[in-house]
């Protein structure tokens, strides 16, 4: 009798597809309403497809649609990639989390830390799990020498790591919670001197080459450009392309001449190729991480402090996690649930209660995310459960 109960009750799990079907719908509306340009939308349930839609334009201006292996600028989605390669590391005894980051960057020794205009010794080092939390005091933004690096990307990340260690941290480490860019591109830089690999040539061979992520790319070849999709702004009359100003510049030019490969937001990538990393990691394949390690990134990490880029979430290390708090579950995603955004409205995440995965994809800047939250909610809604 109680295997007949368990069985009943693993066959009630299942996806609505008349709700996934709305999906597309909504979309739809949203386009015609230019409030975004296009998107594409994917779900799964216990690694099965349940939902894959392109709708909208990827280009508008050259009416060229959007499509499902339409290629996108991930942004911050990039980070818990530069987290997997650390914990990989660790994995090889290489490096500990705990390690200070002048261990493996000495030019970090010696750095200070600004209190009320002060500057003085901090009363410790920053860690890799500092900058792993979003922890350490490290200043986000490139300081004023190198003011071009986001838009013409021109610099070596050694290089960029650099100038980053010469600048005083912003608080004590393990203080407070501020999102910092400069701290996962040093993590990056760790992931360099540690492997002795160049960063973008460590997770291409460690994680896009095993997953078959054959259209993941930190310098996107030439003859895959006719599938990038465009980035606009949403203006009082409707959609223009995004300027030169946006991080990686002009979209349309595909980072011409660029060096630098961001651990923070150089990625270029797809739904499916990012549907496979995110099984990956709710799958626990061995091949990217065990899954101890998996539990520990995707877990709090940020202590009592208040972290996270949405509202009552945690931080686990190089992701956002919904934790005890039910405020942050408003999408409708399941405590433990962990994922990251991007700043042109990507989005994707990984719940392992429910075993889905889902991935959220347009090229938007500076607007309200209001077509990712009603993807994630409808998707989210059509688990039966």
């Amino acid at each position: 009798m109680r295997l007949l109960i368990f069985l009943a009750a693993s066959l009630s799990w299942g996806a609505d597809s008349g709700q996934l079907a709305k999906i597309a719908v909504r979309m739809r509306e949203l386009v015609d309403q230019q409030r975004i340009a296009g998107t594409v939308t994917l779900f799964q349930e216990k690694g099965e497809l349940v939902h894959f839609e392109a709708v909208g334009w990827q280009d508008i201006e050259n009416k060229k649609p959007m499509r499902k292996d339409s290629i996108f600028q991930i942004m911050s989605m990039t980070k818990p990639f530069t987290g997997t390669a650390i914990l990989m590391l660790a994995e090889e005894g290489r490096l500990s989390v705990s390690d200070p980051v002048e261990k493996h960057l000495p030019e970090f020794r010696g750095q200070m830390v600004a209190v009320d205009g002060v500057l003085r010794k901090p009363r410790r080092a920053v860690t890799i799990h500092d900058l792993m939390t979003h922890t350490g005091g490290v200043h986000s933004a490139p300081p004023a020498g190198l003011a071009e690096l986001y838009t013409k990307m021109n610099r070596s990340l050694a290089d960029a790591v650099l100038v980053y260690s010469q600048q005083p941290l912003d608080f004590e480490p393990g203080t407070r919670w501020s999102y910092s860019n400069a701290g996962i591109a040093t993590l990056g830089r760790i992931v360099e001197a540690v492997s002795g690999m160049a960063y973008e040539r460590f997770i291409e061979t460690r994680i896009f080459q095993p997953l078959g992520m054959k259209d993941s790319h930190f310098f996107l070849p030439e003859a895959k450009r006719e599938r990038l999709a465009i980035v606009y702004k949403k203006t009082a009359t409707g959609l223009e392309r995004a300027d030169g100003s946006i991080l990686g510049g002009v979209s349309a030019a595909a980072r011409p001449r660029a060096i630098y490969p961001a651990p923070e937001f150089g990625m270029y990538s797809t739904a499916e190729d990012l549907a496979r990393f995110y099984q990956a990691l709710l799958s626990g394949d061995r091949r990217i991480l065990s899954r101890a390690s998996i539990r520990l990134m995707s877990s709090r990490q940020s202590g009592d402090l208040r972290a996270g880029q949405a509202p009552y979430t945690a931080f686990g290390l190089t992701w956002e996690v919904v934790d005890e708090d039910p405020r942050g579950q408003v999408h409708l995603l399941s405590k433990g649930t962990f994922g990251h955004g991007g700043a042109f409205s990507t989005h994707g995440w990984v719940d392992p209660e429910r075993k889905t995965v889902g991935v959220f994809l347009t090229q938007l800047t500076g607007a309200p995310a209001e077509a990712k939250q009603a993807f994630m909610q409808m998707a989210n809604s059509a688990v039966v459960e």
